[in-house]
């Protein structure tokens, strides 16, 4: 069977991770098995799916490269189909007509009671329900209204869909059977009958359940006493998403959707209205959802949360792509960093988690860092000349000079955006956080370490191996424990606690640098 899969998003504005995230697994799907890969524009919500927001869905895609085959197709253009699909269903009597809503009557699509030809529906067993006695039963064919009890004994108002009651008999507290639904199932179903039963308080019924086996999840179910009839077509006649996803998979032929688990409610619907449309059921695979450390939804507040941030943040498009693969599904192994020929044939169901995953920003900053380390080096200088020359300090750099700081920092850059902070290699304006001075630079013992350094480094040749052996004198002579003056002198000389080895910075920020700026410290910071 040829793989036949699609991304089929809604463009309302930038695209979440969780939605690039479910075209990358489709991609990967499609091209593991040497099948097609469709993309779906779901625009029907005009005021929302501009031809901006459209544009943006297929920049992302570009800009991680996703390709895709055959066609566009855009929901917008498929309503006709979409109604004639609820004509079918309205015809054989798994649809009808009621007034729901505003805007005239809306077509509903009936959870079906005669199941037969509905093979993910199935019974479970006779089942009991208390009710509360103070609520009438009322049966009727758009469902069954009654109140179950709450724990302090009130009515909780329930209406759920008619189907969920085969065999449904009403028992009073002296278990008197007060309704038996086979007496009267032909006219309910015929519309022509509505029933209204008074001091019923418990519900026996065969209780039936709708079903799927999904690749990643295993068997999933639903009873169908949990369900109501739902709305296919509005009251102002246009369609609801069931209707025109379900419809639009048939047209194309989707042999398997893979969407995130927050539509597995969908799916127990959907697989009812392929069967009604008389269709053959997708394959579903429903992919883990993206949460904050938290355990929630992983949103904007959290971090990166759109596909642009992340491209704004300095991330490349191959460590994105790598990451987000990686996010929900495991190779089976410790590799991390994988080229897209090796995710492709590697990527299977087998290894998809079923539990939510959770997004890690500093674990993808490492991960693009091994891709920047990867950049033929005259390429990451052109781009790091490009973005140090918009910057405010970036301007009339001796092009040497740069290249030499970005030979050394190449390695030690995560994103792109974090070539900003390499100021301190080209302005004297440097910033310093009081407490990072408080904690690290009045120390005792530091200010005469500085001095000392300050005069060692007057008469010293320039270089690294002396450098390292110059500092390690002073750290030594000084009773500092080696190792521990490295960092306030990184401060003393960066403004910051992070960056390149400090030897190594010393030796590109140069001596007379190096030598003013340890004289600022000793007289203003320690």
């Amino acid at each position: 069977m040829e793989v036949r899969v699609r991304f089929a998003p809604s463009p309302t504005g930038q695209i979440h991770i969780g939605n690039i995230r479910t075209a990358i697994f489709n991609w990967l799907y499609a091209r593991h098995h040497n099948g097609t890969f469709l993309v779906r524009v779901e625009d029907t919500d005009r005021e929302r799916s501009t031809q901006e927001a459209i544009d943006i869905l297929f920049a992302e895609l570009k800009w991680l490269d996703i390709d895709y085959d055959e066609n566009l197709l855009y929901q917008s253009e498929q309503i006709k189909r979409h109604l004639t699909h609820a004509e079918t269903m309205l015809a054989n009597n798994h649809a009808y007509r009621h007034a729901k809503g505003e805007g005239g009557e809306a077509v509903l699509f009936s959870i079906p009671w005669d199941d037969a030809g509905f093979n993910t529906i199935r019974n479970c067993g006779q089942t009991e329900l208390p009710i509360h006695t103070e609520e009438p039963v009322k049966i009727s064919k758009h469902g069954v209204k009654f109140a179950l009890i709450s724990r302090k004994g009130k009515p909780v108002p329930t209406e759920v869909c008619l189907a969920g009651f085969k065999n449904l008999k009403i028992y009073d507290a002296n278990n008197q059977c007060l309704f038996d639904i086979k007496d009267a199932i032909e006219s309910i179903l015929d519309k022509s009958k509505a029933c209204e039963i008074q001091n019923g308080q418990r519900l026996s019924f065969t209780r039936r359940e709708v079903y799927f086996k999904d690749l990643i999840k295993g068997e999933l179910s639903k009873p169908l006493d949990s369900m109501k009839d739902f709305v296919i077509v509005r009251g102002d006649g246009s369609p609801v998403f069931h209707l025109a996803n379900v419809s639009d998979d048939i047209e194309q032929n989707i042999t398997h959707i893979i969407r995130g688990d927050d539509h597995i409610e969908n799916t127990y619907r959907h697989t009812l209205l392929f069967q009604a449309i008389n269709s053959n059921i997708p394959n579903f695979a429903h992919i883990p959802m993206i949460i904050n450390q938290q355990g929630k939804p992983y949103s904007k507040r959290d971090g990166d949360a759109f596909l642009s941030e992340l491209r704004d943040a300095g991330y490349l498009p191959e460590a994105v792509f790598n990451y987000l693969t990686l996010l929900g599904w495991s190779p089976g192994d410790d590799s991390e960093k994988m080229g897209r020929d090796e995710l492709v044939s590697r990527f299977n169901f087998e290894r998809v988690q079923r539990s939510a995953a959770q997004m890690d920003l500093k674990k993808l900053a490492n991960l693009n860092g091994q891709y920047m380390a990867e950049i033929p080096q005259e390429v990451f200088l052109q781009q790091a000349n490009e973005i140090i020359s918009s910057l405010p300090w970036g301007k009339n750099i001796d092009s040497s000079y740069l290249s030499e700081v970005a030979v050394l920092m190449q390695s030690r850059t995560k994103t792109f955006n974090q070539i900003e902070d390499w100021a301190y290699f080209f302005t004297e304006n440097l910033t310093f956080d009081e407490s990072m001075v408080e904690k690290q630079l009045r120390k005792p013992g530091i200010k005469k370490a500085f001095v000392d350094l300050h005069e060692q480094l007057l008469t010293l040749e320039f270089d690294l191996v002396k450098i390292e052996s110059c500092i390690l004198f002073i750290t030594e002579s000084n009773g500092i424990k080696v190792g521990k003056l490295n960092l306030p002198l990184r401060i003393a000389l960066t403004g910051s606690k992070i960056g390149a080895g400090i030897f190594e910075i010393i030796f590109v920020l140069g001596k007379d640098t190096v030598i003013k700026r340890l004289n600022y410290a000793i007289d203003n910071l320690v």
